[in-house]
């Protein structure tokens, strides 16, 4: 039997890597630091070739896999550029922007994978408020936080929440009703402490010059029909989840609705899956599988207890979700606690979703949805500097978590 402690030194480099985003010297991103520890787990004898792919969820990365379908068809066929164009005839009216443009990312990233929505409005948003003369910072950020936010409504929201109603067996009615209050609540706090940050300099460029790009990064042409078809099919998604179908069946299905196409090209759909997100759930399902052989975490678990911690605890979870969501970002943070939530109330699964996703606006490092932010509107000439994102992302998780604490103590 392979020495606990090489699983142990495995697992602490894998998660020290993920929290630090790379390895230097070398060009591996956190996804290829997941890969690398579960194949550390496989060849250092923790856990045979079969065990390592058992462990691997299929039923959580088959959903996020046809959700990100029905987001590509809606991407190629032109609705977030039109969404996102729409919204720029705003420019001109800066509060009534930020308010509709976190309004409707909120929306989206509630029923669509936020990483997506952030992926596409960005480049667009961006080229808009810098050619209407506007501080692009607020809008960046309220983007981000928005579809952090509105992310945490539904069990579609984002790749954690997939996670937690999947081995939480959540439905999806019950789930949504719960969160819907602190998300509104959130998101409307969010708001505010954005124009309270930015006051008085919601129309006004950067100090620094800006190196704006000429050029409006392309856009896929508008398809009305193709565009029609994603809305009928993600609606007709969204109402099967309230059934008793299993969701990975219901994305499936409708994912491979959409690949009979005589217009869409399937490799271009294919194109925009977010291969390198699976993959990084692929890599953590097999590290967290390998720890769990050295009987760490029950052991942990029971250590708590003896000292009068309980994990499932509502209110110790939010603390505890929120802390490691920004040590190693929220997926793995997911990934890692709901090994310690068999047998908990619903309760505490909307809890670890909320506190978790809320979390992810801390610091540029918390959710995947920031830094896809900071890279898109950085190809545009704007640089978001993670103490720029701190500024604001600090009070409004403040005010998000605080706000889920509150509804936990008015529930109750």
């Amino acid at each position: 039997m392979t020495n606990p402690l090489v699983c142990w030194l495995i697992f602490g480099i894998t998660y020290c890597g993920i929290a630090v985003g790379g390895v230097p010297g070398l060009t591996l991103d956190r996804t290829g630091i997941a890969l690398l520890g579960a194949i550390a787990m496989v060849s250092a004898g923790v856990l045979p070739l079969a065990s390592a792919l058992s462990a691997i969820d299929a039923p959580t990365l088959l959903l996020l896999f046809g959700l990100m379908l029905v987001s590509a068809q809606l991407r190629l066929s032109g609705f977030y550029a039109r969404a996102a164009e729409a919204l720029s005839r705003l420019t001109s009216h800066p509060r009534s922007f930020l308010l509709l443009l976190m309004a409707v990312s909120g929306a989206l990233s509630s029923v669509l994978v936020n990483d997506i929505v952030c992926l596409a409005f960005t480049p667009v948003l961006t080229l808009a408020v810098l050619r209407a003369g506007l501080n692009p910072m607020p809008y960046l950020i309220g983007l981000a936080c928005a579809s952090n936010i509105g992310s945490a409504a539904t069990l579609i929201g984002n790749p954690q929440n997939m996670l937690i109603g999947q081995v939480g067996k959540l439905p999806f009615g019950p789930f949504a009703l719960w969160c819907c209050a602190p998300t509104l609540l959130s998101l409307a706090a969010a708001y505010g402490l954005l124009l309270l940050r930015y006051r008085g300099r919601l129309t006004c460029a950067q100090p620094a010059p800006l190196r704006v790009s000429v050029q409006a990064p392309p856009a896929p042409a508008p398809c009305v029909w193709q565009m029609w078809k994603g809305l009928l099919v993600m609606a007709a998604v969204v109402a099967l989840f309230f059934t008793r179908v299993p969701r990975e069946i219901t994305a499936l299905t409708a994912g491979g609705v959409l690949l009979c196409s005589r217009r869409m090209d399937v490799r271009k759909l294919l194109g925009l899956i977010d291969w390198s997100l699976i993959m990084l759930f692929c890599g953590l399902f097999v590290v967290i599988a390998g720890v769990e052989t050295t009987g760490g975490p029950e052991r942990f678990l029971a250590w708590l207890a003896h000292r009068g911690v309980d994990v499932s605890d509502p209110f110790a979870l939010t603390a505890v979700g929120a802390l490691l969501s920004n040590l190693v970002s929220n997926v793995p943070a997911v990934m890692l606690l709901v090994r310690f939530l068999d047998g908990a109330g619903a309760e505490s699964w909307y809890v670890l979703a909320l506190a978790s996703t809320f979390a992810g606006n801390l610091i540029t490092i918390g959710s995947i949805a920031n830094l896809i932010v900071i890279e898109q509107a950085r190809a545009q000439g704007v640089s978001l500097s993670f103490r720029e994102h701190a500024r604001a992302g600090v009070p409004v998780t403040l005010a998000s978590l605080g706000i889920l604490v509150a509804w936990l103590l008015l529930l109750r």
